[in-house]
């Protein structure tokens, strides 16, 4: 199964949070708005920090703000900044043991590309935006 870590999933969290303004969070105040625990908001928001992604302010009113508009930056580059470089197999990123003998280790890479890039093309204002759901009252799905 492909999944996200909890940490890449909080993180992108805490980003939408802080990309609704232009203002100073702290950290508390993000942890309130998300109800992520507060120690690991601040270990978040020193990993998104380092990322470039969040700008720190320091002083009374410190805390963090987000370091360009949400239209210029990425899903991929929030998994980046939680996760390291995105890879489905050892191979993807990094020399495998088995590398020498390995038939599908290209095949997992151009994989590994594609998902990137589909990570690359959403944004973090595009995860933003409110997606209607429509529910089907005959099937009682729900469609998004």
């Amino acid at each position: 199964m492909l999944r996200l870590s909890k940490m890449a999933d909080y993180g992108s969290q805490v980003m939408a949070y802080m990309a609704r303004d232009n203002a100073v969070h702290s950290a508390n105040e993000v942890a309130c708005a998300t109800g992520i625990a507060v120690p690991t908001v601040s270990k978040i928001l020193k990993m998104l920090a380092r990322g470039n992604l969040l700008s720190s302010v320091r002083g009374a009113k410190g805390g963090y703000v987000i370091s360009r508009p949400p239209e210029a930056i990425s899903i991929a580059q929030i998994i980046d900044a939680m996760d390291g470089p995105i890879s489905i197999t050892e191979c993807s990123t990094s020399t495998c043991l088995q590398e020498s003998v390995c038939s599908t280790r290209s095949n997992w890479q151009g994989i590994n590309t594609l998902i990137r890039d589909a990570l690359e093309k959403v944004t973090l204002a595009q995860m933003m935006e409110p997606k209607p759901q429509v529910v089907n009252l005959a099937t009682g799905g729900i469609y998004v």
